[in-house]
C-alpha cells in the first residue's frame, strides 16, 4: 500500500483542483502535506525538498522559458491592436459571395490569432467576440457557428508558435534527457522547443485543410445554415493586403527565424513582441492606457505561469521521493503491447485530464511523469510532443467539460444554447480524433521537417 502513496499524491492532486483552489498551490500544498506524512513513517527522505532551490535556480536561468512572457505580450498586443477584427471584416468581404465563406474566413482569420497568441483562451474568447455575432446576423446555424469559433480556437494549441509547444518542448528535453541516461546514454541527444514548431507544422495545416474542407461541404448540403452575404460591399485588393500583410509578415518573421535556424524560439518571441508593439503603434492602438493593460495582462498570464511552474517542481520532488518514477516505470512494462499500450493508455489519461486540468498543468505535471518512462521505451520525443498537444486540443472540444465549451460560454449571446455550442463542436472532436490517428499511423507528418531541417 505504502508503495503506492505516488498514485495517492496525483489522485489528491486532481481533487483538490476539482474543488476550486488554485492550481500552484493545491500542487504544491498537497505535495508538502504527503511528504509530511512520509517523513512521519519514515517512507520519505527530505533531502529530496533540499533539491528545489537549485531546481527553482535552474528555471530561473532557463533561456527557453523567457520566451513565454515575450509570445504573450506578443499576443495581448496584436489583440489589443484590432488588427484581428479588420481582417476578419476584410476577409469576410472578400468570401460574401461564397457559401460558408465567413466559417472560412473565421477559420482562416482564427488560425493567424492562434499563430499570434499561442492561448487557446485568448483566441476562443476574441473569435467568440468578433465573429459569434456577425455570423448568427447573417443567418448561420448557431450550433455550426459556435462549433466552428470552438474549434478554430483550440488551433493555439498545435499551430507554432504555441505557448504549449514552448512549455512541452521544455519539459520534453528534460525528460529524453532523463531517459537516455536511464539507458546508460551519457552523450544524450537533444530536443528543442525549435523541433516541436517544425513537427508541428504539418499537423496544423493539416487540421485547417479539413476544417475549411467540412465547412466547404457542410455549406453544400446544408445552405440555409450557411448563407452568403449577398448584397455586401466588395472589399479591395490593397484592403485586404494591408489587413493580411502585417499579421502575415510578423509570423513569418517569427516562424521563418526559428525554423530556419537563425534565431532561437526566445530571440524570436523578442522579435515578435517588438513587432507587435510597432504595429500597433502604427495603427495609433498603442495609448498609455492601452500599454498598460496589455502589460498587465502579460505580468498576470506569465505569473500564473510561473507560480504553476513552481507548485509542479514541489510536486514533482516529492514523487520521485516516494518513488514514483519507478512505479510508472514497472506499470508502464506490464502493459501489454509494449511501447505502442504504453502510449495508447497515457493518450487516454491525458484525455481525460483535459476536462480537469489546463494544458499548463498536465504539462508540468504529467507529462514530466511519463514522459521519461516512454522515452526509454524507444518513444520519439517530438512525436509525442506533438500528440499530446493534438490530444489535449481535442479534448479541450469534447463535452461537458472541454474548456474551450466553457470559454465561448461565457461570451456567446444567450440566444445561443450550451446545447448548440455541444452539438456544434461534435463534427470537429471527429476531424481531431481522425487527425490524430493519422499521425500515429503515419510518425513521419510530424518527424519529416524536423529531420529535413537537421
Amino acid at each position: 500500500m505504502i508503495e503506492l502513496l505516488p498514485l495517492f499524491m496525483f489522485l489528491a492532486v486532481c481533487l483538490v483542483i476539482l474543488l476550486g483552489y488554485p492550481v500552484a498551490f493545491s500542487l504544491a500544498g498537497t505535495a508538502l502535506l504527503f511528504a509530511a506524512f512520509g517523513t512521519a513513517i519514515g517512507h520519505f527522505d527530505t533531502a529530496f525538498l533540499q533539491a528545489l532551490p537549485n531546481r527553482l535556480y535552474g528555471t530561473m536561468i532557463n533561456q527557453t522559458l523567457v520566451a513565454i512572457p515575450l509570445f504573450i505580450l506578443m499576443g495581448i498586443m496584436l489583440e489589443k491592436s484590432k488588427l484581428a477584427e479588420d481582417l476578419l471584416n476584410n476577409m469576410a468581404r472578400l468570401f460574401g459571395r461564397v457559401r460558408g465563406g465567413l466559417g472560412i474566413s473565421v477559420v482562416v482569420v482564427g488560425t493567424l490569432l492562434a499563430a499570434s497568441t499561442g492561448i487557446v483562451g485568448a483566441t476562443v474568447v476574441t473569435m467568440g467576440l468578433m465573429s459569434l455575432p456577425t455570423m448568427l446576423k447573417r443567418g448561420y446555424n448557431p450550433a455550426f457557428a459556435a462549433g466552428t469559433i470552438c474549434a478554430t480556437g483550440t488551433l493555439g494549441q498545435i499551430i507554432p508558435p504555441s505557448i504549449a509547444l514552448v512549455l512541452l518542448g521544455d519539459i520534453l528535453s528534460t525528460a529524453y534527457a532523463q531517459a537516455q541516461l536511464s539507458m546508460g546514454i551519457f552523450a544524450p541527444k537533444t530536443v528543442s522547443v525549435g523541433d516541436l514548431f517544425m513537427g508541428a507544422v504539418i499537423p496544423g495545416l493539416i487540421l485547417v485543410a479539413c476544417y475549411c474542407t467540412y465547412i466547404w461541404f457542410y455549406a453544400r448540403l446544408r445552405p440555409d445554415d450557411a448563407p452568403t452575404g449577398d448584397g455586401e460591399d466588395k472589399v479591395s485588393t490593397l484592403a485586404l493586403l494591408l489587413s493580411l500583410a502585417p499579421p502575415l509578415l510578423l509570423i513569418f518573421a517569427v516562424l521563418g527565424s526559428i525554423l530556419s535556424g537563425i534565431a532561437t524560439p526566445t530571440e524570436a518571441a523578442g522579435v515578435g513582441a517588438f513587432g507587435a508593439s510597432v504595429l500597433a503603434l502604427l495603427r495609433r492602438q498603442l495609448s498609455r492606457q492601452r500599454l498598460q493593460e496589455v502589460l498587465e495582462g502579460t505580468v498576470e498570464v506569465t505569473a500564473m505561469v510561473f507560480m504553476i511552474l513552481i507548485g509542479a517542481a514541489i510536486f514533482s520532488l516529492v514523487f520521485r521521493g516516494f518513488g514514483g518514477e519507478e512505479l510508472v516505470t514497472s506499470l508502464f512494462a506490464s502493459i501489454p503491447g509494449g511501447a505502442l499500450g504504453a502510449t495508447l493508455v497515457v493518450m487516454l489519461t491525458i484525455f481525460v485530464l483535459g476536462f480537469i486540468l489546463d494544458f499548463i498543468e498536465i504539462t508540468f505535471v504529467v507529462v514530466p511523469i511519463v514522459g521519461p518512462a516512454l522515452l526509454a521505451m524507444g518513444v520519439d520525443p517530438i512525436w509525442l510532443g506533438i500528440m499530446i498537444a493534438v490530444n489535449l486540443q481535442t479534448s479541450f472540444l469534447t463535452p461537458p467539460f472541454g474548456f474551450a465549451l466553457f470559454y465561448l460560454r461565457g461570451v456567446a449571446p444567450k440566444e445561443v444554447l450550451t446545447s448548440d455550442i455541444y452539438r456544434g463542436v461534435m463534427p470537429y472532436i471527429g476531424i481531431q480524433l481522425a487527425v490524430l490517428l493519422l499521425l500515429a499511423l503515419w510518425p513521419a507528418l510530424v518527424t519529416w521537417l524536423p529531420g529535413l531541417m537537421h
